[in-house]
């Protein structure tokens, strides 16, 4: 499983953050500093979790 994020869409809320800090880290601008990352095993069901509060829709999970 992948995470990948659409820096273009992402604006800066944070909410992936909030609920998946040791996933979705953020830079000193507070935008999400990832582009793709592996979703380590066992952290499924948070990576979901910050895709799914993404209000822009900037963040995508593939397997």
């Amino acid at each position: 499983m992948k995470i990948l994020v659409d820096k273009d869409k992402c604006t800066g809320h944070a909410r992936c953050n909030a609920v998946a800090p040791d996933l979705y880290e953020l830079d000193d601008n507070g935008y999400c500093s990832l582009t793709e990352l592996q979703v380590p095993v066992g952290s499924e069901s948070d990576a979901q979790a910050g895709a799914d509060e993404c209000p822009e829709g900037a963040i995508t999970i593939t397997s």
